[in-house]
Formats: structure tokens, sequence, C-alpha cells
């Protein structure tokens, strides 16, 4: 007869189901993990890409609508994803303030850690040292203790903390160091919080304004005077510190030996200018320079471009001023030949010119058009062409450097050729169909000039020194346990017989440490040495 064995049955083991407090927890340690934090980080740098891909609005306004209207449909995609405005957009202020909360996750749990780590005493050594990954062992002719203080001496030179001596464990030694390492740990991750956020603060409560300044012009610092001004969302206006500049003079001097290979190089670049740090305080003359910016409390100003403005008066057909205009012109190679418009909105119709001016007179090129031979003013020359009609067609803004001309029409002359002017300072041209004049009068130097504003700038510095330090610790420093123990005469394992006592040395490294047998090995070599001097 057959006996049949029946498995009794088993219910099927299912794991627990996570409530809403268990997800809660599982996302907070997914987001809080360095993993994460280092993948945070690594996307805010791929978000910050279409900043500079892109134009923003912050920046250059006009270039960004310029973009839309000549690319309607792709501008009105990336204007819904905030693509002119990436770095106030949603999106990437999510994935900021994701990487501090992941930074402040990791720092303050592993912060408590290491605090009760270097609080606790040094692990007591363990029953069997050669099992250890790095160890070593010797004899020595001396008594038990007097082996036990040069160990200890020795790892106190090493900067270990020794556990305290323990009954049963008189022969034993604990002793660990290398918290540095894990210190620097905390303090680079500190630190890099601390850069984020001072950049942060640099970008809500900075700004950055661009100016054009001719010699003998004066600028003082509202909103409203800059050339393009871009503040930090929390910034007000009305606060920017009211100090004022006029620029005296510009200096720039040229290398001109002939022939040499830095023709042409600049030699000299700096302003003379007389500042007041707010309405009706004295005037101070100053000179700076591209390293060596003018600072107005917690603002500075840096000296960054220089051009030439040509200055030109324009009269009607009845010989009355329209205005006398110095309209810089922007260069385009080292030899300063320059591009630029003036544009004279009192004519009717209105005027509008838009040409080169060239320091140094070298002819014109088939392909290139007029250009010049050297940046100082040798042989300044102003090729223009002329315009009438609309400047500012539908009211949009554009640059002072260029000449909008959908709504212009080139002046002809009689024989039908469009007109160009060509002229050299003093020199005075009549236009077409008596529209009157125009008359170069003087070429000035204007400096391109950045106001800035930025009070995260200085934390940021610091934060960074901080940062490389401890990065410096956590890389050099090795966290070692460094365990010791003496067997003296006659025990098992001691090979001396009555006058020589055994010395066992071994450790442990956390993380990876190739020099640790090398240490283990100087550290005997330090303890033999001490105990042969003591006796």
């Amino acid at each position: 007869m057959t006996q049949t064995h029946k498995t009794p049955f088993r219910e099927p083991v299912t794991q627990p189901r996570l409530g809403l407090v268990g997800w809660l927890r599982w996302m907070w340690r997914q987001l809080t993990s360095m993993r994460t934090a280092l993948m945070l980080l690594m996307l805010l740098a791929v978000a910050a890409v279409p900043g500079s891909i892109w134009p923003q609005r912050s920046v250059d306004p006009a270039r960004v609508n310029e973009y839309i209207r000549d690319n309607p449909t792709a501008g009105e995609w990336l204007d819904r994803f905030s693509l002119f405005d990436v770095y106030s957009s949603p999106w990437f202020a999510a994935i900021y303030l994701l990487l501090m909360v992941s930074l402040i996750g990791c720092i303050v749990p592993r912060a408590g850690q290491h605090w009760r780590t270097m609080r606790a005493q040094p692990p007591r050594a363990p029953r069997n040292l050669s099992r250890l990954e790095a160890h070593t062992t010797t004899q020595l002719a001396a008594d038990p203790e007097v082996v036990l203080d040069a160990a200890r001496a020795t790892l106190r030179r090493r900067r270990l903390r020794i556990r305290p001596v323990e009954a049963g464990r008189e022969h034993d030694i604990g002793a660990e160091g290398g918290y540095l390492r894990e210190t620097g740990n905390l303090i680079f991750h500190i630190s890099l919080l601390a850069v984020i956020v001072s950049v942060a603060v640099g970008h809500l409560w900075g700004w950055r304004g661009e100016i054009i300044l001719a010699e003998g012009e004066t600028f003082t610092a509202q909103a409203a005077r800059f050339d393009t001004l871009e503040a930090g969302p929390w910034v007000d206006e009305n606060s920017i510190q009211p100090f004022s500049l006029r620029m005296d003079r510009l200096d720039v001097r040229f290398e001109t030996e002939a022939g040499g290979s830095q023709f042409g190089a600049p030699r000299l670049f700096e302003a003379a200018v007389t500042t007041t740090d707010e309405p009706g305080a004295a005037e101070v003359q100053q000179t700076f320079g591209v390293n060596n910016p003018l600072h107005f409390g917690t603002t500075s100003v840096f000296l960054l471009g220089n051009g030439y403005a040509p200055v030109i008066t324009v009269t009607d057909g009845g010989g009355n001023s329209l205005g006398t205009f110095v309209s810089p012109f922007l260069p385009q190679d080292d030899n300063y030949t320059s591009t630029g418009a003036t544009k004279v909105p009192a004519a009717d119709p209105q005027l509008g010119f838009y040409g080169a001016f060239l320091p140094t007179f070298g002819g014109f090129v088939e392909a290139l058009g007029p250009t010049s031979t050297f940046p100082d003013l040798m042989d300044p020359v102003l090729a223009l062409g002329v315009y009438e009609g609309t400047l500012f067609p539908g009211g949009r803004p554009q640059s002072v450097y260029t000449l909008d001309t959908a709504q212009m029409e080139q002046i002809e002359t009689g024989d039908g050729d469009v007109s160009r002017i060509l002229l050299r300072p003093g020199e005075t041209i009549e236009l077409p169909g008596d529209r009157g004049t125009v008359i170069f009068d003087d070429v000035v130097r204007w400096g391109g000039l950045v106001v800035r504003h930025d009070p995260g700038r200085v934390p940021v510095l610091i934060s960074s020194i901080v940062l490389l330090g401890a990065l410096i610790a956590m890389l050099t420093v090795k966290r070692r346990r460094v365990f010791v123990r003496v067997q003296p005469p006659g025990e098992d394992g001691a090979e001396g017989g009555e006058r020589h006592t055994g010395l066992v040395v071994a450790g442990l490294a956390k993380g990876s440490d190739p020099n640790l047998q090398d240490y283990l090995d100087s550290l005997v070599e330090e303890i033999t040495a001490r105990v042969k001097d003591d006796a």
C-alpha cells in the first residue's frame, strides 16, 4: 500500500503594501540621496544651455521680438516653454529648488552621524588581527609596558584617537583617525550649497547694465539711462545707487612699429573720469581700465570696449539745423573698420545715414567695401549711404548701430545713382534734391561700460575657496582604524622566550587605501625606534 504525503498548504508570501506615509518616506529617501543630487546638478547644467542658444528677454528684448517675428511658429512654441526667459522660468526654478532640498537632505543626517562618530570611542581590537586586510608582526626585546607606552605615544603623534584601557584588554590598543576626510566631505557639500544659494541671491537681487559713453558725456545711474538693463526679479529699480560719471578722456594707444608682429595691437586702454557718489557730493577725478574697475559701494563699473563716434551736424534745405549727432560706430575688425547709423527724426521726411567709419582710410575693397588699415586716427573718413522714410516702423525699438530700412528708400542723385557720402573731418556735403547739408564736425572716442551689482559675488568667492580646501582634504586624508596587540613573553604566538615581547599591528581603511600596509610598517618602525630610545 502506497502512502501519499500531502504537502501542507502555504499562504503566498506578499510584500506589505506601502501606505501614503511609506511612499512619502521612500520619495524623500530617493530625493536626498547623493546620486539624485548629482543628477539634479547635471540636469541644472543642461537646463541652462537654452539660455545660450536663444536670445533672452531680460538681456535683449528687441532680439527676442525680432526672432519671434522672423520665426512665428517656432518662436510661439519656444515662448510657451519659457525658452526666452530660461533663468526665471518655473521649470528652471523647480530644478534649482530640488537641488537645494536634495543637498540639505544629504547634509543634515550625515552631519549628525559624523558628530556621533567623532564623539564615540574607537572600536575594540578584533580577536584575530591576522585576518584584517593589512597587518604586520615583530618581536621587541623590551617589557610589555614599555612597548605599550611607545605604541600609544606613536599613535598620538600620528593624531589618532585611542580607546581607553579596559579591564581584561590591557594589552590591546584600538585607535582611529582621518575624521577630517568626512569633515571635508561635509564642508564640500555645504560649500556647494552655499555657492548655489549665493548665485541665487545674485540672480534675485543683482542687476547688470550696459552703456555707451562718448568723451564729454555724463551718465547718471538711473534705470532709464542704461542702454540695456538686466535686473533680477526682486530688484527695485528705484533703489539703484544714483552715482554719476563723466567721461573726460579715453586714452587708447596702439603699437606703431611697422612690420612688427604686434603692429596695431592695443598698448593702453584707460579712461579719465569725474565721478560723484551721490547727488550734491564732491566731484572726484579717477582713472580706471580693463582690470581696474570703479567702485560705488557694492556697485562696480568696468571698462570693456571702445570705438569711435563721428560727430555730424545735419541741416534742412532752408539751412535750419536738425541737430548735432554723436553716433557710436561698432568696430568690425582689429583695424577698427566700424559700422553704425545716424538717425535724424526731426527731418521731413525722416533721414537715416548708415555706413562705415574708417580711422585710417585704406580705400575700397570690392568684396568688403571701404576698409581701414590701422586702428588709430591717421586718416579718418566717414562713408555713408543716405535714406529717407520712416525711421521706426511700427514704433519698434532698434539698435543704435543699425538702421531699419523696411520703410525707407535710398536717396538718388540727379543722374539716378544712389547717393553716397564720403567725408573727412571739417568737410561739408550737400544732399541731393535740396534736402540740406551734412557737416562732419569731429571724431570722439566712446567707451563701453558695464555696471554690475552682485550681492552674491563675495559669498560665491569665499564658498568656492572653502569648497576647494574641503575637496583637497576629502581626497588626500585617509580614514583608518589601527589596532595594536602586545603579547607578553611566554604567551602563545610570541617567539622570543622570556626577554622578547610580541607586537602585532593591524589596520582597516574606509574606502580604497593602497598605502595602508606601508602605513602600518612605518608605525612598527617608529614604535621600534621609540622602544630602543627608552631602553
